[in-house]
């Protein structure tokens, strides 16, 4: 197969976020045991959905980890001008959801693993597949946690999020969070007999408000656009009729931060502005949702001097958009950013991917091979 082929297999799977995710990664491990790959297949907690391990070469020495999500954003918009579960091309742009984000990743990895696996590999090169990145990175936490007992300590990780095949060192970190607000209902005749959730909430937003302001005016790094961390309600919903005082009241807020800057932290004074309801009667949850670290790699490390070798052009300081290599940092591993195709173009309808992104892509894993070979 080749990574065309790949691609349309691992495009044919509906693998969205948050579901079960064990067609494609049965998928992926009978492929890779078919060239003699060590692969383990690795259950989440949630049980039904899966997190994969590969290694080629000698997994007791320190080697490089290329790492990718198996999971997609839901494709229900009605944009879509073909099915989104079935790869269409045309011409050099090949169609279908995940193709950018990140399947299309992972179908070069894939399909250089028979010229890896001919390689007498003195450094290994390990393949990190997890599930639920586009929820917020729920699944790699416990990949992670296994790797002292898969490999050596890897010599850095390679995430294959969309770059445009350059090497990216850094990016925000993000904490997300809903605050759910309940009141009590009546009729809205008699607002002094109930305690309408809505009007409560509004503190918690106007504190999200302030804070984002506040974000504004630093601290900065002008290496990210915009140059200041932020914040941000996502989404409010209450109420069911007018004539009703609102019982319940919702909010999806998120902050992304800059390295440094510990992104929970910045809801903490919306967290304290709702909980402080409770004065007055509310019950008042506070949910997280998600949350990963910055990435921040020195333009001096290795990886990244290894990834301008491999690529030919020196790597960018950072990105706006947020990935898993920031959890690799954080577990003591160098990581970076490199992979085929754009990110304007993903979670949107008729996502594509270029058929040259993906042979370059696939040049540039073997290339890794031939550096590690002996």
């Amino acid at each position: 197969m080749d990574v065309f082929d790949i691609l349309d297999r691992l495009v044919a799977f509906p693998s969205v976020a948050g579901k079960p995710n064990g067609d494609i990664a049965g998928w992926i491990a009978a492929y890779l045991a078919e060239h003699g790959t060590q692969v383990r297949v690795l259950p989440g907690p949630e049980g039904d959905r899966s997190n994969l391990f590969a290694t080629i070469g000698p997994a007791d020495i320190p080697g490089y980890i290329l790492s990718g999500h198996t999971d997609v954003v839901p494709a229900g918009e009605p944009q879509w001008s073909s099915a989104p579960f079935a790869l269409r091309r045309e011409g050099e742009q090949l169609y279908g959801r995940g193709t950018t984000d990140m399947k299309g990743f992972l179908a070069a990895v894939l399909a250089a693993v028979p010229t890896l696996a001919g390689l007498p590999l003195a450094r290994p090169i390990h393949l990190a597949f997890s599930y639920d990145e586009e929820v917020g990175c729920r699944g790699v936490p416990h990949l992670i946690a296994r790797l002292p007992d898969l490999c050596a300590k890897p010599l850095g990780v390679i995430v294959g999020e969309p770059s445009g095949m350059r090497a990216v060192r850094g990016h925000k970190g993000k904490a997300a969070a809903r605050v759910t607000i309940n009141g009590r209902s009546g009729h809205s005749s008699r607002p002094d007999l109930g305690l309408n959730a809505i009007h409560a909430m509004s503190g918690a937003l106007s504190a999200a408000v302030s804070e984002a302001a506040r974000l504004t005016h630093g601290p900065f790094d002008a290496a990210f656009e915009p140059p200041y961390s932020s914040l941000q309600a996502g989404v409010v919903a209450g109420g069911h009729q007018v004539n009703i005082i609102p019982e319940t009241c919702t909010l999806d807020l998120e902050a992304r931060a800059i390295p440094g800057v510990d992104p929970a932290g910045l809801l903490a004074p919306v967290k304290a502005r709702a909980e402080a309801l409770a004065d007055d009667g509310f019950r008042v949850e506070w949910t997280p949702m998600s949350a990963y670290p910055a990435l921040s790699l020195r333009r001096d490390a290795a990886l990244a001097a290894l990834l301008t070798e491999l690529t030919g052009e020196a790597s960018l300081a950072a990105v706006s958009y947020g990935t898993e290599a920031g959890l690799y940092q954080a577990a003591g591993l160098d990581a970076i950013i490199c992979g085929p195709g754009d990110i304007d173009r993903a979670h949107k309808p008729n996502e594509y991917i270029l058929a040259s992104e993906l042979t370059a892509c696939q040049r540039l894993i073997e290339l890794l091979g031939a550096r590690c070979a002996a």
